[in-house]
């Protein structure tokens, strides 16, 4: 092979000549060394592997060399674009790391509001012309409130102090099954939280609802109309809570302590649109 690729070369030297458009300084025969059991061909003092790369343009095609001979140089390419934007780019993940509480918030708002429209237009098939701003406004002030601020402050706050929450969810999935502290920690942690939403989730929904549906400007009657309703009520929303929350918290208390609150906030969407359907409306 090595023959024949110089033979060729020689030829394609000598045609040019011919014509009269032969370089002004002869061309360098290839010389090739073995190294690392691959071909490595040495042009000009240059050392380059021959194994296939690509190269990616700013128009967005791929430029595939194979050898020495082949054009770096092509216009618009740009073999560091990547690594540079990559390098250069937003992260979400790095972005709830360094800013917990303020991601918690915006996710637990749009998606408070988010499922209760979803309740509204697609649920209850409401013509978006009659949409009950009312009621949006009261998920969208409980989600902030509630969901967003309280909810970050007790299930991270509170629990890293009652519980070492760290250690138990850095650990890989095989590692905490084996945990058995925290496993127990885990079970403690899901019966505080469903007691919280027992005890002050439903309660300060409903008070929420009275204060943005009663009409009157009196704390108080949002209280007791509140406390009625969550009494009339709660059989039944008891069922549903623990029912959805039990496994839900097994999950999301075990996840990097980060993602507890976001990963919970995907099984909140489903739980608030299920609310809003049945106990959002007037």
């Amino acid at each position: 092979m090595r023959t024949i690729f110089i033979h060729l070369l020689a030829i394609s030297h000598l045609s040019q000549q011919a014509i009269g458009f032969a370089p002004t300084q002869p061309l360098p025969i290839p010389a090739q060394q073995h190294h690392g059991g691959k071909i490595i061909v040495t042009l000009n003092g240059a050392k380059n592997d021959l194994q296939e790369r690509t190269t990616k343009c700013k128009d967005g095609t791929q430029t595939k060399f194979m050898d020495p001979l082949a054009d770096f140089n092509q216009e618009g390419t740009d073999i560091s674009s990547t690594d540079t934007a990559a390098a250069s780019g937003w992260s979400y993940g790095d972005f709830a790391k360094a800013y917990p509480n303020v991601n918690n918030i915006g996710i637990a708002t749009i998606k408070t509001a988010s499922a209760d429209l979803l309740a509204q237009v697609a649920i209850a098939h409401t013509p978006v012309s009659d949409i009950d701003w009312q009621r949006a406004l009261l998920f969208c002030a409980f989600g902030a409130t509630y969901l967003g601020a309280f909810q970050y402050w007790y299930q991270v706050n509170i629990f890293k102090k009652l519980f070492d929450v760290d250690k138990f969810t850095s650990q890989p999935w095989s590692d905490k099954l084996k945990d058995t502290d925290g496993l127990k920690s885990l079970a403690a942690q899901t019966a505080v939280d469903l007691t919280v939403l027992t005890l002050v989730y439903l309660p300060t929904f409903y008070v929420f609802k009275a204060g943005v549906f009663s009409g009157s400007p009196d704390p108080s009657v949002w209280l007791s109309t509140g406390l009625n309703n969550y009494s009339a009520n709660f059989a039944k929303d008891e069922w549903d809570l623990v029912r959805v929350w039990a496994p839900a918290d097994l999950v999301c208390f075990s996840v990097p302590l980060y993602l507890r609150l976001p990963s919970r906030h995907v099984v909140s969407f489903v739980w608030t649109a299920y609310l809003s359907f049945s106990r959002g409306g007037h």
